[in-house]
C-alpha cells in the first residue's frame, strides 16, 4: 500500500496537469490564423489582379485616345489643304468692285431680256391674229369657188360661218361691216335649197337597171260577152255554130271598138336597141344632174320618155310605171340660183388693208360721207 500511494507533490503536478487545458484547443487557432492568411492572400490576388486589369483598361483608353488625335491630326491637314485651296480661289476671284459692276451688268441682261421676251409675245399675237384674218379670207375664196363650180350650198354655208367665227374672235369693232356682209351672205345662202343631185343621181341607176327587164307584151283580145250563140235558137245548147267560132278564134279576132294607137311588137335586135337608147338617156341625165346642167337634164328625160312612148303600149305595165317615174323626176331641180360672195369677199379685204395702214393714212381713207362738209374738198 505504501509503495502505491504518491507523495505530496506528485499530487499538485497531478492537479496542475489536470486544470491545463487540452492540446486540441491549441491546434484550432493555428487552423484559424491559417485561414486568415489564405483569405489575405486570396484578398491580395484578387487586389493584384483588378490592378492587372486596371492597367490594361488604362492602356487600350490610352490607345484609343491616341488614334483620336491621330484622327484628329489627319482631319486638321486636310482643313488646312482645303483652306488652302479655298485662299488660292479666293485670291483668283476679281474684286468686289468688279462683282458688284457683274451683278449689275447681269441685271440688266436680265430686264433686257424680260422686255425682248415681250415684245416677241406681242409680235407673235400680232402675227396669229393676221394668219387668222387671212384663214377667213381663204375660207371666203373657197365658199365662192365651191359655189360657183359646184353649186353646194351647204359647204358654202359652213365655209361663210367659219369666217365669221374668225371675225368674231378678233373682238374688234373695225370688222363690224365685214361682219354684217358676211351676216347678209348667210342669209342668202339659208334662203336657198340645196338640190338632191345624190338622189336623183341613184334613182335614175336604178330606173337603169329596170330597163334590161323591158319586154313587149303581145296584146290580148278580150271578148265583150257578144259571140254567135245568140244565133241559134233558145235551148238548143251549143250548136254547132258556136263549136266553129270557137275553134277559129283560136287564131284570129276581129275588134271593132279596139284602140287606134297599136305599136308594132318589138322582138330580138329590135328590143335591143330601145333599151340601149333608153339606158344612154338615162346615163345622160346622170350626168346632167351629177354637173348641174338643167337643159341637158330636161333634155335626156325628154329624149326617155319619148322611147318610151314610141316603142310600148299604154297597157305595158313596166313601160307605164317606167314613164310615172321619169314624169317626177322632170319636176325634180338639178340647178340653183347661188348667192354672190364678192361682196362680202372685198368687205373682208378692206378690212384687213385698214387693219395693216397706220392710223393716220386710215384716217385719211375714211370714207367721204364720214366727213363734215367743211372738210370736204
Amino acid at each position: 500500500m505504501s509503495e502505491t500511494a504518491l507523495p505530496n507533490d506528485d499530487l499538485q503536478t497531478t492537479s496542475e496537469a489536470s486544470t491545463k487545458p487540452a492540446p486540441e484547443s491549441s491546434g484550432r487557432s493555428g487552423n484559424g490564423l491559417a485561414i486568415l492568411a489564405l483569405l489575405l492572400g486570396a484578398a491580395g490576388v484578387a487586389a493584384g489582379g483588378w490592378g492587372l486589369w486596371q492597367v490594361r483598361h488604362l492602356q487600350q483608353s490610352s490607345q484609343l485616345q491616341v488614334d483620336q488625335v491621330r484622327q484628329l491630326n489627319e482631319q486638321t491637314e486636310a482643313l488646312q489643304a482645303r483652306e488652302q485651296q479655298l485662299s488660292a480661289q479666293l485670291s483668283s476671284l476679281p474684286p468686289a468692285s468688279e462683282l458688284e459692276d457683274r451683278r449689275r451688268l447681269v441685271a440688266q441682261l436680265q430686264g433686257d431680256q424680260q422686255r425682248l421676251n415681250q415684245r416677241l409675245e406681242t409680235v407673235l399675237g400680232a402675227s396669229r391674229k393676221d394668219w387668222r384674218l387671212a384663214e377667213a379670207e381663204h375660207l371666203l375664196r373657197l365658199a365662192s369657188l365651191r359655189l360657183s363650180a359646184l353649186q353646194d350650198i351647204a359647204s358654202a354655208r359652213a365655209l361663210v360661218e367659219g369666217a365669221d367665227q374668225i371675225l368674231r374672235e378678233q373682238s374688234d369693232p373695225a370688222s363690224f361691216a365685214a361682219r354684217e356682209q358676211l351676216a347678209r351672205s348667210l342669209a342668202a345662202l339659208n334662203s336657198v335649197e340645196q338640190p338632191d343631185r345624190t338622189g336623183l343621181f341613184l334613182k335614175l341607176a336604178a330606173l337603169r337597171e329596170q330597163v334590161v327587164q323591158l319586154n313587149v307584151q303581145a296584146p290580148e283580145f278580150k271578148a265583150g260577152g257578144e259571140s254567135l250563140s245568140g244565133l241559134t235558137a233558145d235551148g238548143d245548147g251549143v250548136s254547132r255554130w258556136s263549136q266553129w267560132w270557137e275553134q277559129i278564134s283560136r287564131y284570129f279576132r276581129i275588134d271593132f271598138n279596139a284602140d287606134q294607137n297599136i305599136k308594132p311588137l318589138l322582138a330580138g335586135q329590135a328590143l335591143s336597141q330601145v333599151r340601149l337608147a333608153l339606158s344612154l338617156a338615162l346615163e345622160q341625165a346622170q350626168w346632167a344632174a351629177l354637173n348641174g346642167e338643167a337643159k341637158v337634164y330636161t333634155q335626156a328625160l325628154d329624149e326617155a320618155r319619148g322611147v318610151l312612148l314610141a316603142n310600148f303600149n299604154r297597157d305595158n305595165d313596166q313601160g307605164r310605171l317606167m314613164l310615172d317615174q321619169l314624169n317626177a323626176l322632170v319636176k325634180a331641180p338639178v340647178t340653183v340660183v347661188t348667192p354672190d360672195l364678192a361682196e362680202s369677199l372685198s368687205a373682208v379685204q378692206a378690212y384687213l388693208e385698214r387693219r395693216h395702214m397706220p392710223a393716220e393714212e386710215a384716217v385719211l381713207r375714211q370714207p367721204v360721207e364720214d366727213k363734215t362738209p367743211e372738210a370736204k374738198p
